[in-house]
């Protein structure tokens, strides 16, 4: 490149990172919405832990398939259009979610009963499974135009910067979620038949003090579950439009070369799709380290999501920690993982030379080790303790989250990044049968000590799959002809 057109790609370069950080953090905000909202449909809508948690497990499995898919797709279409048209129709489907109770009005003219409640159910379950749908379509553009705009040996580093839109997202919205359901809504704490109404949902008796308050706390602020849909969409409704007007496809898209050292000797020159399948076959279905991620992405996501998603029920509940303070508590654990993601990808490579899946064995037991600590700590425990653990949990877990998409990229290079992660991803969001329906099954039948000893054992299970690739290369680019070169 002349020097005219390295500070034009280093222009786009920057644009592109800030504008898909942004753009992804916003698919966070009409997802991540959900764990907050819990609570409120829980106590208001009668729902148990095992059916919130079959919603989470349904739009996770969904959620998967979608990013295998459309990883496959987003390897060879244009990455503007299709993060931007997927994350407007993640707006629409939050918002119909909202208006569950309206439209099982209209299906069965009433507000109670069995048809009421299935109406209900199917609906908002279509509309959040349609939503994992679309979100599928989010992270697969990003590693395609991450993998075009950043060469390998800088990828760790400047794509856990990007990966901190993960948390940026998640915890913003967390944030947002947990004012609105604290500040917002109807108070119905006057009404004695939505108290015993929410009473019986909650299964509190009205001598349960503690209970009691809880329910008062839902009566007071009867309704606000449905402003974590409509909130969060309003402004991923805007970023969608603000995230079309900013990024661009590959370097060729705006007249620059494409990036230098990226090139395999298995990969096709033309766009000869059998040649491009051939490729995509043998760097990603057919390579056994891209297994190996795969299933270690899947006990990673285990972990993140049974904080995430179960945070504020299970810090509020096992802890006692007030909802306002479990929202704080989970966005903490988000802004933790930011520097977690930062730090891992930048000890990635300056110290192990680009081998991420090595960083990601050291994370995750330090993750076993924060997870047993908070698992222990007594309800008693200052709430600033609560956080100090909790946030370094965050800390290690978020390493690997980064680093397994940057290893599965760079091992099935520029060219099938997008197939990889979406195959990856696919494994990732399988987890949902074991954090969503599986962890409100143990937590409605054997209590959350269980929950927290299943999280502990699978953080370690995961340690033991990554240390099988410890030996393996960073990349899988051709490095031949720079060996007889150098």
């Amino acid at each position: 490149m002349t020097e005219q057109q390295k500070k034009l790609f280093k222009s786009w370069q920057t644009r592109t990172i800030i504008g898909t950080m942004f753009g992804y953090a916003l698919f966070y905000f009409v997802r991540k919405n959900f764990s907050l909202a819990m609570p409120g449909m829980e106590a208001e809508l009668g729902l148990s832990k095992t059916s919130l948690g079959i919603f989470l497990t349904a739009q996770g499995i969904v959620y998967g398939l979608s990013q295998l898919v459309n990883g496959m797709f987003a390897d060879r279409k244009n990455a503007r259009w299709y993060m931007s048209v997927a994350l407007m129709l993640c707006v629409f489907a939050n918002v119909a979610f909202g208006f569950g109770e309206n439209v099982a009005y209209m299906l069965t003219g009433s507000t109670e009963g069995g048809a009421y409640i299935n109406a209900l159910t199917i609906f908002m379950g279509l509309m959040w499974v349609i939503n994992g749908a679309f979100q599928g379509a989010g992270f697969p553009p990003c590693a395609r135009l991450l993998t075009h705009w950043v060469p390998p040996q800088e990828l760790a580093t400047k794509m856990s910067i990007w990966n901190t839109s993960h948390s940026i997202g998640a915890g913003l919205v967390v944030i947002l979620c947990g004012y609105l359901m604290s500040h917002f809504g109807t108070d119905m704490s006057g009404d004695a038949g939505v108290v015993a109404s929410i009473a019986a949902n909650l299964d509190v008796s009205p001598d349960d003090t503690a209970g009691m308050a809880r329910v008062m706390q839902s009566a007071s602020h009867y309704g606000a579950w449905k402003l974590c849909f409509w909130v969060p969409a309003a402004i991923a409704f805007v970023g969608a439009i603000a995230l079309f007007m900013t990024i661009r496809d590959t370097p060729k898209s705006v007249g620059l070369p494409e990036l230098e050292g990226t090139e395999s000797k298995d990969a096709p020159h033309d766009e000869n799709q059998a040649e491009a399948r051939a490729f995509i076959r043998k760097h990603v279905f057919g390579n056994p380290l891209i297994w190996i991620l795969s299933f270690a992405n899947f006990f990673v996501y285990i972990v993140r999501f049974s904080i995430l998603d179960w945070g504020p029920s299970l810090l509020s509940q096992s802890k006692g920690v007030s909802l306002s303070s479990a929202g704080w508590l989970v966005a903490m654990f988000e802004i933790a993982g930011i520097l977690g993601m930062l730090f891992a990808g930048w000890a990635t490579d300056k110290w192990l030379k680009g081998r991420a899946h090595r960083t990601c064995v050291f994370c995750m037991l330090g993750t076993v080790i924060f997870m047993t600590l908070f698992w222990q700590l007594p309800a008693t425990t200052p709430v600033w303790v609560y956080f100090v653990v909790l946030c370094a949990a965050g800390f290690c877990i978020y390493g690997p989250q980064a680093l397994i998409g940057i290893a599965a990229a760079n091992q099935a290079t520029k060219r099938a990044a997008a197939t990889a992660n979406g195959f990856k991803g696919m494994f990732g969001y399988a987890s949902t049968l074991v954090s969503g329906a599986g962890l409100g099954y143990l937590a409605d039948h054997y209590g959350w000590n269980s929950a927290y000893i299943g999280i502990i054992v699978v953080a370690f299970i995961c340690m033991g799959i990554l240390m099988l690739m410890w030996n393996a290369p960073a990349d899988g680019y051709d490095h031949t002809q720079e060996k007889q070169e150098a």
